[in-house]
């Protein structure tokens, strides 16, 4: 075949391809088909020069006379990764145009199916028309239309197209899908790379629930464009149904903003803005909203919701990767009152505390550093923020760990350093009646008014050996330093004796040994390892314990897993001291058919000096936790894993004396294809002095059943057993396939002492894959 031969079928095959692929940019889920574009704005199909093409037909015929090339008979074409099938192809180049008819079949490079029953286009694309024309991605995005044109190189139109991502029905492909959208007409402008659907129906199972003159989105080579986005829904209590309306704005490749109006029908229109920029190295957030409130007498008398009409909020977050090894950044918001973004439940900002932080972070290969200030904003209906005021404000605290390269004395060598400093501009204190005499006769204080400064340094050193029979010892040195700089209002009302200096120190030296004894068992069918375990550490005792404030570890809990802690408390402020020792064993079982057993069981011995535990402190964090005595309580723990799915654990506290559980916390759940669930047991003695005054026992329950392929049903319930009442409570549907998700869900909530903007809410999510989500409140 002559060169000029060679050089026409190339045309034709060009022309071709695109002539069939330009079909594509009407949908979203298509990819792009080219690296580059024409003047039209059309996307041209860009091969390599070298590109081979392979030519099959029956027939094939070169008319020099009228300059047609004709391929007839099962023409198949196979060029630069394109394929493509057709009864006839004809190429006129007097008059430019191509011509192909018989089941044309076009899959792309990268899977996306295109068919049509005839083409007709000219080779330099501006003109065409297509019939019979039906698209399939390989997202299983579906197009078709009666018949398509290409008008003057700008716009491609397609009559009575219909789109779904939906699959057809297996048993029955002419039921309609899930959902479809019909127009009469589908427009892409190849100029502003837009689709407009005119007279668009939304059906959903063949019925139509929307009409609309027009939809007009971007085509599939936008990835942003402003324009209005899908509108959500919601509703609660106080504040009635809401409709919100978010419109989007496409500033630049790296910013962009949402501007969101959301009515409510009982509080009147709220106003969303968020803006958003994209850096080399990071990203930057914006947010503000405001809402004048219609009913604010909705809300109950005298909370922070009804006392004010005008509200507000702004906001931004940042975060930034500085170096490989750097980051830094902030969380902040400043609202007019204390509970504006949770009563209106701004997405990412209605936490009952939200965490305002800014923070720096490195770390290496042997080496952390973390500095953080905090603000926290607690969010509840309290007109007068007491529990915000009580709250301190850390400004900063920095974390600094350090372990080196080499082995020092064949051992491990560590160090770490904490320094803080926070203030508080309101005492937190609360009075307790410890005898159930109705009368408070004792006073924690949480946190004084004031602002204190702690700076800490503890080096660590620890080596491990196995001696002759399987012995392994860990014999560890630590010394640790603590030097406080103090401005605080003195407790008023303390039982116990506080430090009024301005400055403190104290130190802490420890020399600690472990010894482990591994014993491994096996069986025809399972292993088991038991391993007695006996810690003993020397320290002096605590210096100025309980006379210091304590901020960072109040928190505390003696179970299993702080039984070989070498210090139990829970932060800095308190470290503990004199010579103690722990004692337990540790037990893994494995079987052949899947079942897995654990367990620790132990008991800790305070052997001399002062005990840390039994010395009061503002909080009282020791008292009644089981190691306020020499002996202390039994801890326990036990597990086992069913192949079958289920799951059983269980920890537990016994009084050293009597037995008596002083603190239990047992779950049980169960996993399969179909079925979720989990049910935990919860029972805590009254700890007086520490702040709880009565027994607390509780259930917690949650469950997902998938009904079948596509329907779940979940829910979750808190039984309060002490108080008989149902703290907590939710239920919903949900439905999920290949196009559609649909999720439902009604919650309420009982807390006396708490105000809250409502006490139930209902939330729904429904989104059409690719076309977006339809929002009612909050379904996460």
């Amino acid at each position: 075949m002559a060169v000029k031969d060679r050089k026409n079928i190339r045309r034709l095959t060009r022309a071709l391809l695109t002539g069939v692929a330009l079909c594509g940019p009407l949908l979203p889920a298509v990819d792009a088909l080219a690296q580059s574009s024409d003047s039209t704005g059309y996307a041209d199909v860009v091969v390599p020069e070298d590109a081979k093409l392979l030519l099959a037909a029956n027939e094939l015929t070169y008319d020099r006379d009228s300059e047609r090339v004709i391929a007839a008979g099962a023409v198949q074409i196979n060029y630069a990764g394109y394929q493509m099938v057709a009864r006839k192809v004809e190429y006129n180049q007097k008059t430019g145009r191509v011509l192909a008819s018989g089941n044309i079949e076009l899959v792309e490079p990268g899977g996306n199916r295109i068919y049509a029953e005839t083409l007709d286009v000219t080779d330099n694309f501006a003109d065409g028309f297509v019939k019979s024309l039906r698209i399939e991605t390989t997202d299983n995005t579906r197009m078709a239309a009666e018949s398509g044109e290409r008008v003057a190189g700008t716009e491609m139109i397609l009559h009575k197209g219909v789109y779904t991502a939906c699959l057809p029905c297996a048993e029955d492909p002419k039921r309609p899908p899930i959902w479809q959208v019909k127009a009469e007409k589908v427009i892409q402008n190849g100029q502003k790379h837009t689709v407009r659907l005119e007279k668009a129906r939304f059906q959903l199972f063949g019925r139509t629930l929307a009409v609309l003159p027009f939809i007009e989105v971007p085509d599939n080579t936008v990835k942003r464009k402003t324009g209005f986005l899908f509108p959500e829904m919601r509703t609660s209590e106080n504040l009635g149904f809401g409709l919100a309306v978010p419109y989007y704005i496409a500033i630049a490749n790296d910013r962009d903003a949402t501007i969101t109006t959301t009515g409510y029908t009982s509080q009147g229109v709220l106003l969303e803005g968020e803006y958003r920029q994209r850096f080399e190295k990071g990203t930057v957030t914006l947010r503000a909203a405001g809402i004048s409130q219609l009913n604010s007498d909705n809300f109950t008398a005298g909370t922070s919701d009804a006392k004010r009409d005008q509200r507000g909020m702004v906001a931004s977050k940042g975060d930034f990767q500085i170096n490989p090894r750097w980051s830094f950044g902030w969380d902040v918001m400043l609202q007019s009152d204390n509970n504006f973004a949770r009563t209106y439940d701004l997405a990412g900002l209605d936490q009952s505390t939200h965490t305002n932080q800014v923070y720096l972070t490195g770390i290496g290969k042997r080496n952390y550093f973390d500095a953080r200030a905090f603000y926290f904003d607690v969010q509840d209906a309290d007109s007068d923020s007491t529990a915000e005021k009580k709250q301190p404000t850390v400004l900063p605290s920095i974390d600094y760990s350090y372990y080196a390269p080499e082995p020092v004395a064949g051992g491990e060598l560590s160090a770490r350093m904490n320094f803080t400093t926070l203030s508080r501009f309101k005492q937190d204190e609360e009075s307790v009646d410890t005898n159930g005499d109705d009368i408070d006769d004792l006073m924690r204080y949480r946190g004084l008014e004031g602002t204190m400064s702690r700076m800490t340094g503890e080096v660590e050193w620890k080596r491990s050996f196995t001696v002759p029979g399987g012995l392994q010892l860990t014999p560890l040195l630590a010394a640790r330093g603590d030097a406080f700089g103090l401005d605080m209002n003195n407790p008023t009302g303390y039982a116990g004796e506080y430090n009024s200096d301005a400055t403190a120190t104290r130190a802490m030296l420890t020399a600690g040994l472990e010894a482990r004894y591994p014993i491994l068992m096996t069986t025809a069918n399972s292993t088991h390892i038991i391993e007695p375990i006996a810690q003993i550490y020397a320290r002096n005792n605590e210096q100025l314990a309980g006379m210091l404030p304590n901020e960072d570890a109040q928190s505390f809990v003696f179970d299993a897993t702080s039984l070989f802690e070498r210090d139990k408390f829970s932060g800095y402020d308190r470290v503990e001291g004199g010579t103690r020792a722990n004692i337990g064993v540790q037990y893994t079982g494995s079987f052949d058919n899947g079942f897995g057993l654990r367990g620790i069981f132990g008991q800790s011995y305070h052997l001399a000096g002062q005990n840390s535990f039994a010395t009061d402190d503002l909080v009282y964090a020791g008292a009644n936790s089981g190691l306020e005595t020499d002996v202390s309580d039994y801890v326990a723990m036990a597990g086992v894993d069913m192949p079958n799915g289920v799951s059983l654990s269980t920890s537990v506290r016994l009084d050293e004396k009597t037995l008596e559980l002083r603190r239990t916390d047992a779950a049980i759940s169960y996993s399969n294809k179909r079925l979720q669930s989990e049910l935990v047991f919860t029972q805590l003695d009254a700890q007086p002095e520490y702040g709880f005054t009565n027994d607390n026992q509780a259930v917690q329950t949650s469950h997902t059943l998938k009904v079948n392929e596509y329907w779940s049903v979940f829910g979750s319930l808190t039984y309060d057993i002490d108080d008989n009442v149902f703290s907590r409570r939710s239920i919903g549907l949900s439905y999920a396939d290949e196009c559609t998700i649909l999720t439902v869900a009604f919650s309420d909530k009982y807390d006396p002492d708490a105000e809250v903007a409502s006490d139930w809410t209902i939330a729904g999510r429904l989104t059409f894959r690719t076309l977006g989500d339809i929002r009612l409140g909050s379904s996460e």
